[in-house]
């Protein structure tokens, strides 16, 4: 019994001290209602060591408002790391850089005090815990576009670059006021700007039909705001089998990526993720 009390006050001894504060959305602040939607850890008294992570599931914040902007929180994740970054050789507290950033309706609670195997480890437990929902015996597995991002994003996450790229990249920056198209993210390594999109082939070729268009006025954005070359790459599913396909969803697939292609826009498939991640990583020196 002494060896066990010995061993665990060992264990307790060697894991890392830290605090974290939850961010959580409140769509009401009369009411007060809200839900955790993310996760700021760092090691105590450490403001370099703080790492951000946000929720992948926003069926909570849905169900609570419908009108809500998943497109902004999901892009906050992006800004909240950055001044994590930021904040390292600058004086002002972590904590005062993001609340001069956030709105009433995304608030940090106060801090909790943990006790970490790693940092990693952590995040993760805390996120279980505290942020990602139940998950139920049956749950709607995601398809189309929703399922390709997902994809594109945890492959830039394991590569640990998805923190340094710009997320919902807004196409009237370089097009012209009012176009409504988003580009899921992007990065400039060099003078070439790259931006990746998400596009799903298996209903229907309109976004693929959309994104063709917009690439002329893309990349001529580009080159006038950016004084740089765009490499625009879609992320499509992989083509089925023949056996498993329809004559005419092979004829859509087929002219979804000729659209594309005609437009020099790159077309990879999910099963291709990986490598673009890995050349995302070697550009961007992570």
């Amino acid at each position: 019994m002494r060896d066990d009390e010995e061993k665990e006050e060992q264990d307790v001894k060697e894991r890392l001290p830290c605090e974290f504060f939850l961010i959580r959305y409140v769509p009401d602040v009369v009411k007060g209602e809200f839900t955790n939607i993310g996760v700021l850890l760092r090691e105590a008294a450490k403001a370099e060591s703080a790492v951000v992570r946000f929720t992948r599931d926003w069926s909570r914040v849905r169900c609570m408002d419908a009108d809500a902007d998943i497109g902004l929180l999901e892009a906050l994740e992006g800004e909240i790391a950055e001044r994590l970054r930021m904040s390292a050789t600058d004086p002002k507290p972590v904590l005062a850089l993001l609340q001069d950033t956030l709105s009433n309706s995304v608030q940090i609670s106060e801090a909790r005090a943990s006790l970490a195997e790693s940092m990693p480890a952590e995040l993760e437990q805390l996120m279980r815990m505290y942020v990602e929902p139940l998950k139920i015996k049956v749950s709607r597995q995601r398809t189309g576009r929703a399922a390709i991002a997902g994809a594109m994003r945890s492959e830039f996450e394991r590569a640990g670059v998805w923190g340094l790229m710009r997320k919902r990249i807004a196409a009237s920056l370089y097009t012209r006021p009012g176009d409504p198209m988003k580009i899921d993210c992007g990065y400039r390594p060099n003078g070439v700007i790259r931006m990746f999109q998400a596009v799903s082939l298996d209903n229907d070729v309109e976004a693929a039909k959309g994104l063709a268009y917009s690439a002329p006025q893309l990349r001529e954005g580009v080159l006038r705001v950016e004084s740089a070359k765009l490499e625009l790459t879609a992320i499509v599913e992989p083509l089925r089998s023949v056996s498993d396909i329809e004559d005419e969803a092979m004829e859509r697939y087929r002219f979804g990526i000729e659209a594309m292609e005609r437009e020099e826009i790159r077309v990879v498939t999910v099963s291709d993720l990986a490598r673009v991640a890995e050349a995302a990583r070697v550009e961007l020196r992570v």
